[in-house]
């Protein structure tokens, strides 16, 4: 096998079979989503602020697809927030969450595993004078629940942020145990569900939440926080009209409503999407055990997001394993985060103590097929013997 980062092109037969295995990242649209869109472009592009006739279907789209979210989360419609992204939903519900407690102290108590849009929250947090407790994770990525239930139980702290699954690695967090720590003393529970909803139910007990719509198969620029019903939050921007006043600007309602649209597509067949990308998941995890020498397979093998599996492979470097695989056809993704710019790895499997070089992440979705695995599968270990001969292993 000749060098793999030298392959020319993908030719137009490689290319339609190409595999995306970056879900994680952005699911392809799904059919409901495109549907809902291009209607709504012709039914849902006036203001829902206004009181003429266009505007009024307008709001109703809108009060509709609140309310399909809420259906969704078990939730009540005006405790639903749209939201730009889902990386401003979680800033948002974190300096909110943060900002509406400033009585009751100034410490952001996080798990080692946040995705980095709450590490960059939290970091201008510091910046303001707050301060932050860092909770630790097990070797499978699962936080700590005796060191949680010490730091929620401290003086001071105002806000708790736990993620329900692990956006890297797919481990699912105890939400209702942190839940329950966190009620005992007094604090509310802001989870990031941007990787179960749609997947899994998040178990109750929290006071925020938030989602990405382009993780479930919506488009990309819709995000949702929802705040509960008795949380203190106060909008860390600007005041607006909009969204009850929790999120300036106009909304974009054709967005909105094919977000919603896709929610309620992909919840109704959860369980069954779930099953079939779970076994195909097992499926990675035994195959490259079996097949590639010194890998190790991170995140609990079974209580997990069904549609995550992540690996890393000693003595290859996780940037050129990506390109390898990339002119093979495979869109993947790496834990490790390690670039020529940043030169840093992976906060999430640092904290858990395993490899954080040679890291690979497949992030299963609907359309995912078991010959685009197989074929995987077959390719992978060629890949890795070749890169690893080219620096002497």
């Amino acid at each position: 096998m000749g060098d793999p980062r030298q392959a020319g092109p993908i030719d137009q037969g490689e290319s339609v079979r190409g595999a995306y295995f970056d879900a994680a990242t952005a699911t392809p649209l799904h059919p409901a989503a495109r549907e809902a869109l291009l209607g709504a472009l012709d039914d849902g592009w006036a203001d829902p602020g206004k009181l003429y006739t266009q505007a009024r279907r307008a709001r109703q789209l809108l009060d509709a697809a609140r309310a399909t979210f809420a259906q969704v989360l078990g939730v009540r419609p005006d405790e639903v927030t749209f939201t730009g992204s889902g990386t401003t939903a979680v800033h948002a519900a974190v300096l909110g969450g943060l900002a509406g407690r400033r009585r009751a102290g100034a410490a952001l108590v996080r798990s080692a595993i946040e995705h980095s849009a709450v590490l960059h929250a939290g970091e201008q947090h510091l910046r303001s004078g707050g301060t932050e407790t860092t909770v630790p994770v097990d070797l499978l990525g699962r936080v700590d629940g005796d060191a949680w239930a010490k730091a929620v139980s401290a003086p001071g702290v105002a806000l708790a942020s736990l993620i329900s699954a692990s956006h890297e690695v797919g481990t699912v967090q105890p939400v209702a145990t942190a839940a329950a720590a966190c009620r005992d003393s007094g604090v509310p529970l802001y989870v990031d569900a941007a990787q179960s909803l749609g997947r899994m139910p998040v178990p109750g007990g929290w006071s925020l939440l938030t989602g990405s719509a382009r993780k479930w198969g919506g488009p990309p620029g819709v995000g949702v926080l929802v705040v509960r019903k008795g949380t203190r939050w106060v909008s860390p921007y600007p005041a607006d009209d909009r969204e009850s006043g929790r999120w300036p600007g106009a909304p974009d309602l054709p967005a909105i409503l094919a977000a919603a649209a896709s929610l309620h597509a992909v919840h109704e067949t959860a369980a069954v999407d779930g099953e079939r990308l779970s076994a195909l998941v097992d499926r990675v995890r035994a195959a490259v055990a079996a097949t590639v020498p010194d890998v190790e397979i991170v995140g609990d093998p079974v209580d997990r997001l069904p549609h995550i599996v992540t690996f890393s492979c000693l003595y290859v470097d996780g940037e050129a394993l990506l390109t390898a695989l990339d002119r093979r056809g495979f869109a993947v993704s790496s834990g490790s985060a390690c670039t020529s710019s940043t030169l840093q790895p992976s906060h999430v499997l640092a904290a858990m103590g395993v490899l954080t070089h040679g890291n690979i992440r497949l992030s299963l979705h609907r359309d995912s097929t078991t010959e685009q695995v197989d074929r995987f599968l077959a390719e992978l270990p060629g890949i890795v013997a070749a890169l690893r001969a080219e620096v002497g292993m």
